[in-house]
Formats: structure tokens, C-alpha cells, sequence
């Protein structure tokens, strides 16, 4: 009898051991986010295109945890996870088992949270987490799209990362037709194709819309410094320039700056320079609301020690400042088109225009070394 017992005994150990050693099937989200008792958890299908879907609900324990359970697997794709009013874009691959995310509810929304079981869904996390802190550049986005182990990734972080002006539409081109051969069975194909479309009718827009194209002559511009020396583009000539339109008053404007200081440093000895126009001043509306010459001359006076003190905050150390002082109405601003600002062109050796609305130091620098 006792050694039916123990030969039952160690049978059912050998079967709980195998049970044990089983894989998990399907597919299990769960996680830990401090903060977060109580609420509810959502992960929605995001469809690449068009509208999401809620695949999965449930709500978290006293302590923050929370489980969704998915028996027949997960599609891969891009997903979005709802805690409270907190979203977080995942990215799964379809193979994975558990994927665990933890964090603190406040932090989700800037990717500052730890995910495993999911590459895919890490990868991502930790490209958006450095777009969200400005750390990425742009080169380092191409690379990520072109070198990420999967192509459906790789396509999503191209429209999500790289935007709907069609800057980067050969970027997002490429990613799609990688796709496509990679997996062709995809179902995310439709929706990147729609997303492609779009793009492209928005770029075809744009350009039509634009009174500068690439190409064409540079029109001329001849306006004042702030010590009264006039300043002509066509002076240039010979020089490859970044004809930059800001303004003191506008913080974009502020921001973009350093960035033409770093290039200006790098390449001001290899025949490059910034001929920079600025839009502060008073426009016509604002002169007919003063009530004298001397309120005039006092506001323009201020407009101009602003302009001023711009260009020595933030070491705007070339010599080409010009301005005719007068805002939007800017003689120069309406010769190019000018409706917004920071907006920069690049102006080749022979005063064509080589590139339009460039901005960030890279993608000027990318510019520059076509024509140096």
C-alpha cells in the first residue's frame, strides 16, 4: 500500500512539473502602475488610417495591477493602453506571451515606464520617450525606420515620428515598400497606403501654394540694419545662404535659433552665412491706434531695442540683420510668401533657391553639404 501511495505521489509531482513547464498560451498584458488603484485599464486596437477598436477592458486592484488576457494571441500592430485618462502606445509583434508594463500613472504619457516581453513595443517606447524629451534627431528617426528589425514598426514610427508635411515622404515610401515585402499579408498595409495618399495630396498642396519654389531666382532684398546700413541678398552672391525670417516676439523663432548659430559656427569658414530678416516692428493697424508722432517713435524705438537685444541673447554673431520694422507687412515677408515664422530658405552659390522651409540644424546641414 505504501508504495502504491508514494509511486502516486511522485506521478502527480512529475504531472504538476509538466504542467509547469508549459508555455503560456495566448497572450497576457499585465502590469503595475503605482497611483493607478481602481481605474480603468483599455487596450485599444489602433487602426493604422482609420478609427480603434477596444480589444480588451478590466479594471485595476487596490494596489495598482492589472491583467488582460488575450486566450487566442494578439495581431501584431500598433496598440494604444488606456489607464484612466493616461494613453501609451504599444507595439506587438504577435508572438508574444507576457508582456509586463510598469510605472507610475502620471509618467505613462512620456514613455517614462519600463515594458518587457515585447521588443517591438520596447524599441518604440524608448525612441518616443527621447522625441517627447527632444532628444532624437531626425537622422536618428531615419535610421530607426530603415533599421528596425520589424517592418510594420519601422513603417508606424514613420508616419508617427516624421509628420504628414511630406518632408519625409521618401523616408515613409521606403518603409511602406518594405512592409510590403517583408509581410505582405499585413493587415496594416491599407491603412499606410491611405496614409501615404494623404500625405502626398498635402505635399502636392503645399507646394502649389508656396510663392518660392526651388529653383527659381531669389528675389531680391535690400532692407536696413539697426545701425542704418542697408543690407542687399544679391550682395551675397557667390556665398550659400540661409535666408532666415523670425522675429524677437516669437518663441518657435527663439528656440530654432540655436540651431542656425551651430551651423552658422561649422560652416561660416566654407563660404556659408545667414542672412537673417526680422519681423518686429509695428504694422499699420497698431500706428493708427496711436495718437501722436511721439507715441509712434517711442513704440518703434522699443521694437527695435528688442530686435536688438534678440540678436545679443542669443548670439546671433553674423553681420546680415535687416528689417523694414513693420511686422507681417514686411516688404521682404510678402516678396517670399511669408504667412508664418521661423521660415528659413537656402539660397545657392548662384541666388537660386536650393531648398524651402528648412529648420533644424541637421536638416540644414543636410542642405549645405549638397552645395558646398
Amino acid at each position: 500500500m505504501r508504495k502504491i501511495v508514494t509511486t502516486f505521489a511522485v506521478g502527480l509531482l512529475a504531472l504538476l512539473a509538466w504542467q509547469c513547464e508549459q508555455p503560456v498560451k495566448g497572450t497576457v498584458i499585465k502590469g503595475q502602475i503605482d497611483n493607478g488603484s481602481n481605474l480603468q485599464v483599455f487596450l485599444d486596437d489602433v487602426g493604422v488610417g482609420g478609427a480603434s477598436n477596444v480589444v480588451g477592458k478590466t479594471e485595476m486592484g487596490p494596489e495598482g495591477g492589472f491583467e488582460l488576457k488575450f486566450p487566442e494571441g494578439i495581431e501584431p500592430g500598433p496598440y494604444q493602453l488606456r489607464v484612466g485618462a493616461q494613453r501609451i502606445g504599444l507595439f506587438l509583434d504577435g508572438t508574444e506571451k507576457v508582456v509586463e508594463i510598469n510605472g507610475e500613472l502620471s509618467k505613462l504619457q512620456t514613455y517614462d515606464f519600463e515594458v518587457e516581453g515585447s521588443e517591438t513595443s520596447e524599441s518604440m517606447a524608448n525612441m518616443f520617450q527621447k522625441l517627447v524629451r527632444r532628444e532624437a534627431k531626425i537622422n536618428e528617426v531615419k535610421t530607426f525606420v530603415d533599421t528596425v528589425s520589424d517592418a510594420g514598426l519601422g513603417a508606424f514610427m514613420a508616419m508617427q515620428a516624421l509628420g504628414t508635411s511630406g518632408q519625409f515622404l521618401d523616408v515613409q515610401k521606403d518603409a511602406v515598400a518594405r512592409l510590403k515585402q517583408e509581410r505582405p499579408d499585413s493587415r496594416m498595409i491599407e491603412g499606410f497606403d491611405q496614409l501615404l495618399g494623404a500625405i502626398e495630396q498635402n505635399k502636392a498642396k503645399m507646394e502649389a501654394s508656396q510663392l518660392i519654389k526651388v529653383g527659381q531666382e531669389a528675389p531680391e532684398i535690400s532692407l536696413p540694419a539697426p545701425d542704418g546700413t542697408t543690407y542687399s541678398l544679391s550682395d551675397l552672391r557667390g556665398k550659400i545662404v540661409l535666408l532666415d525670417f523670425w522675429a524677437s516676439w516669437c518663441g518657435p523663432c527663439r528656440k530654432e535659433n540655436p540651431n542656425v548659430v551651430r551651423v552658422y559656427e561649422d560652416y561660416k569658414d566654407q563660404g556659408f552665412t545667414v542672412y537673417s530678416v526680422s519681423l518686429d516692428g509695428m504694422d499699420s493697424k497698431t500706428r493708427k491706434r496711436m495718437t501722436s508722432e511721439t507715441q509712434i517713435e517711442a513704440y518703434m524705438q522699443n521694437q527695435k531695442q528688442r530686435w536688438v537685444r534678440a540678436i545679443e541673447q542669443d548670439n546671433l554673431n553674423w553681420k546680415y540683420h535687416v528689417s523694414d520694422l513693420k511686422k507681417w507687412e514686411s516688404v521682404a515677408a510678402q516678396k517670399y510668401g511669408v504667412s508664418s515664422i521661423p521660415k528659413a530658405f537656402i539660397i545657392d552659390r548662384d541666388g537660386k533657391i536650393a531648398a524651402v522651409g528648412v529648420r533644424g540644424a541637421e536638416e540644414i546641414e543636410a542642405e549645405i553639404k549638397k552645395l558646398l
